[in-house]
C-alpha cells in the first residue's frame, strides 16, 4: 500500500503519517516512512534519536553528483534523467521501532526556473517508491504535490489531505484535490483532524462534498503538553491512537476490496 499524505502547513499531518506508520508496523507490516516535507520533523515525532542530524537526500551533492553526472548547483551541462536509485532505500534510511525511515529533502519549485539533478533524484526514487517496493510506503509531504509526478501518480493507492475545521485548510483541501486529479490522481480521501464535536464533523462534510472521509481526530491538549514537556507525542493520547487505528482499519479494508476486485 502506498499513502501519500498532504494538507496546510499545522493541520498535523505529520502527527497522522507517524501514527499511522507505528500502526501498520505493530501489526507487522514492512513500513517506508518518507519526509518528504522541507519543514521536516517526521523524524522527531517518531521518536528517533539525533533526527536534527540526518542528511536529506537532496542534499547530498557528491551522491547527486555520482549518480546523475551533474553537481547540484552548477548552471549548464547535461545529466541523467533515469539516475539508479534502487539501492538508496537500504543504504539512506534509519530503522527505528519496526519502520525504516528516509528524509527526502525539498523539491526545487518549477517557478525557480530549475529543472534541475537534485528534483530528478528526487523524482526516480518517489517513482522507484511508489512503482518497486512491495511494502507499506508512507510519505509526509509539503502542502503541494511536487513530489508526485504523472509518472508516479499511479502508484499513490490513496492520497489522504488532513484538514483542520477553518477556512484556509479547507481551501487547501480543494486546491491539494484538484492538482491531484490534473496529474491522474484519483483515490483522494480527507481526514478531520483536531475536531472539537459533531457539529465540526458535520461542518466539514458539508464544505468538502465528493470527498471520501476516512475518520476525525480529535482535538486534545494532551498532544501539546506532551511536545512542550518533551515527551514522547505518539503515546500522549489515547483518544487520537484510536481515532487513527480506525482510520488504519479502512485503509486496510479498502486495500483487500481492491486487491479482490482485481
Amino acid at each position: 500500500m502506498k499513502i501519500a499524505i498532504s494538507g496546510k502547513g499545522g493541520v498535523g499531518k505529520t502527527l497522522l503519517s507517524a501514527l499511522l506508520s507505528k500502526t501498520f508496523a505493530e501489526a507487522g507490516y514492512t513500513v517506508l516512512a518518507i519526509d518528504a516535507d522541507p519543514v521536516s520533523t517526521l523524524a522527531a515525532t517518531l521518536g528517533i534519536p539525533n533526527a536534527d542530524k540526518i542528511v536529506p537526500i537532496s542534499q547530498m551533492a557528491d551522491l547527486i553528483e555520482e549518480r546523475t553526472g551533474a553537481r547540484p548547483g552548477k548552471t549548464g551541462g547535461f545529466f541523467k534523467l533515469n539516475p539508479r536509485v534502487d539501492d538508496l532505500p537500504e543504504k539512506f534510511s534509519i530503522k527505528y521501532n519496526g519502520i525504516r525511515f528516509m528524509l527526502m529533502g525539498g523539491m526545487k519549485k518549477g517557478g525557480s526556473g530549475c529543472y534541475c539533478p537534485e528534483n530528478v533524484m528526487l523524482g526516480a526514487l518517489i517513482s522507484h517508491l511508489l512503482l518497486q517496493r512491495d511494502e507499506v510506503v508512507i510519505i509526509d509531504m509539503e502542502a503541494g504535490i511536487e513530489h508526485l509526478g504523472r509518472s508516479t501518480s499511479r502508484g499513490v493507492d490513496k492520497l489522504i489531505v488532513v484538514v483542520e475545521p477553518g477556512r484556509r485548510s479547507i481551501e487547501a483541501a480543494h486546491n491539494i484535490k484538484r492538482l491531484a486529479q490534473d496529474i491522474g490522481v484519483k483515490n483522494i480521501a480527507v481526514v478531520g483532524n483536531k475536531m472539537h464535536d459533531k457539529s465540526e464533523e458535520e461542518f466539514m462534510h458539508t464544505v468538502l462534498p465528493g470527498f471520501e472521509f476516512l475518520g476525525f481526530i480529535p482535538y486534545d491538549r494532551a498532544l501539546t503538553e506532551a511536545e512542550m514537556a518533551g515527551r514522547p507525542v505518539l503515546e500522549a493520547s489515547k483518544p487520537v491512537r484510536d481515532a487513527v487505528k480506525g482510520i488504519y482499519h479502512k485503509l486496510v479494508s479498502s486495500a483487500t476490496v481492491k486487491d479482490s476486485a482485481n
